[in-house]
């Protein structure tokens, strides 16, 4: 059977807004502007040659917590993340609106 999720536990610099971001193995997105990055094929692995930028298209609601779905601008691959503790609840109201920060 594979394993699924892979915890990888990375500090990076987001390369949408710049800011720089403590990992804490579950992290995936920038918790400021909530874009991301296509490195996994499966959560954690860094197994995708892509490296595209995944935009935050829109915000559901699960169980009343967000979830982000996010696209990446190169491939069109589409993974939805759940909300982070840290994440900025400005840039989620703004996916929700419509206007991506």
């Amino acid at each position: 059977m594979n394993k699924r999720f892979s915890r990888t536990i990375e500090d990076f610099a987001c390369n949408q807004c710049g800011q720089e971001v403590e990992g804490n193995g579950y992290t995936n997105h920038c918790p400021h502007c909530l874009w991301s990055r296509h490195v996994d094929i499966n959560p954690g692995d860094r197994a995708s040659d892509c490296n595209g930028m995944m935009k935050p298209l829109r915000i559901s609601l699960s169980g009343g917590n967000p979830i982000i779905h996010h696209q990446c601008i190169r491939c069109g691959f589409e993974r939805k993340n759940k909300r982070a503790e840290d994440d900025s609840m400005d840039a989620i109201l703004a996916v929700m609106s419509g206007t991506t920060p």
